[in-house]
């Protein structure tokens, strides 16, 4: 028996129509998604902690409970809403959010708004020198734990980046406030500035809370010298939280990436340990790290708190225990409210730059 082979049919032209695949979602779609998630995510975080804030009672009796007549208490809850129920103030306060009033403090009688602007920018301006801290000595020092994988300086390193992320910040901050501010006497011990700095920050037109910005527009070298000076401690100290993340991050990224064939026929060619560290497996073992900057900016928030307490640095940490302590919940409901918004919008772009540098994240 015979077989006969059967040609496919080829269209007129010669030419076979090929279907095209799609290997998965675009950067487009991955991005518009992430975006939309940014929605529920607020929406949910936001919806905690009015409800977390709420199971105490109403904003008016914690803050002034005690401290008012019976009468003139019931008079401030009933001019606030807060008589009103529950359902009906949570809807409220959403419209509010979105629509950026976050309420009037019990404790300033001052609007949330304008305490998120004005201490806001400090949080910003620590969290940018912690996060400085933590790249100039996260990153390199993990080179180095790679380079010497398995012996004595790489063990040393270990040990000092688990000290780094398991140390409290504020026992950290305090040991840095005393030898550097005590017992040496070279830095600052708390505050932003000294009280002349202060005094010509705050004669500037349209002043940016941002110290630094708003020294180099005094133009003065003293100013900025100063303004620096008091930054180094507290950013030092939150930076190091982040720093030995970012070191275990880099060292095992390195080593796994001088495994791969790339590095191995690099290797075969005569290319030296250091050159490989250094310039081939230095570039891929960075993408993990920037897509956990989202989480890091998150836990320096928290950390911010702490830090913000230990050395004075008057910024959203700051007041929130401030806050705290005077009991006005309206006002720590608003700034943990911001402070989710920024989380939730710092991992946006995150995966923004996460997807522009790695083709390989996507939906």
């Amino acid at each position: 028996m015979t077989t006969v082979a059967v040609k496919p049919s080829v269209p007129v032209g010669g030419r076979v129509s090929k279907k095209k695949t799609s290997p998965g979602g675009g950067i487009g779609r991955y991005l518009l998604i992430r975006f939309l998630l940014i929605f529920p995510t607020i929406f949910i975080l936001v919806s905690m902690v009015f409800w977390l804030m709420r199971t105490t009672g109403d904003p008016i009796t914690a803050a002034l409970g005690g401290k008012l007549p019976p009468e003139q208490l019931a008079e401030r809850i009933q001019a606030a809403g807060y008589d009103r129920p529950i359902i009906v103030q949570y809807f409220e306060y959403l419209g509010q959010v979105f629509t950026g009033n976050f309420g009037t403090t019990i404790s300033t009688n001052r609007p949330v708004s304008e305490v998120l602007l004005t201490y806001g920018s400090a949080t910003a301006e620590l969290v940018f020198y912690a996060l400085i801290v933590a790249f100039v000595i996260g990153i390199p020092l993990g080179m180095v734990a790679a380079y010497w994988r398995d012996k004595a300086p790489d063990a040393f390193l270990r040990v000092f980046a688990i000290l780094c992320y398991a140390t409290p910040v504020f026992f950290a901050g305090l040991l840095l406030k005393l030898v550097f501010a005590v017992w040496l006497n070279v830095l600052p011990v708390a505050g932003r500035s000294t009280t002349g700095s202060e005094l010509q920050l705050q004669l500037l037109p349209n002043p940016t809370g941002i110290y630094t910005i708003d020294a180099l527009r005094t133009g003065d070298p003293a100013v900025l010298g100063d303004v620096l000076a008091h930054a180094v401690l507290p950013g030092v100290a939150l930076g190091l939280l982040t720093a030995g993340v970012f070191l275990r991050l880099v060292r095992t990224n390195v080593i796994g990436t001088l495994g791969t064939d790339y590095v191995d026929a690099a290797r075969s060619r005569g290319v030296n340990e250091f050159r490989l560290v250094s310039k081939h497996a230095y570039r891929p073992a960075l993408i993990p790290i920037i897509t956990v900057i989202g989480l890091q900016i998150a836990l320096l928030l928290g950390g911010a708190v702490l830090t913000e307490t230990t050395f004075e640095w008057q910024g959203l940490g700051f007041m929130l225990i401030e806050f705290i302590k005077a009991r006005d919940f309206v006002a720590v409901q608003g700034i943990v409210a911001l402070l989710a918004v920024i989380v939730a919008l710092s991992n946006f772009i995150v995966d923004i730059i996460a997807a522009l540098i790695d083709p390989r994240v996507r939906y």
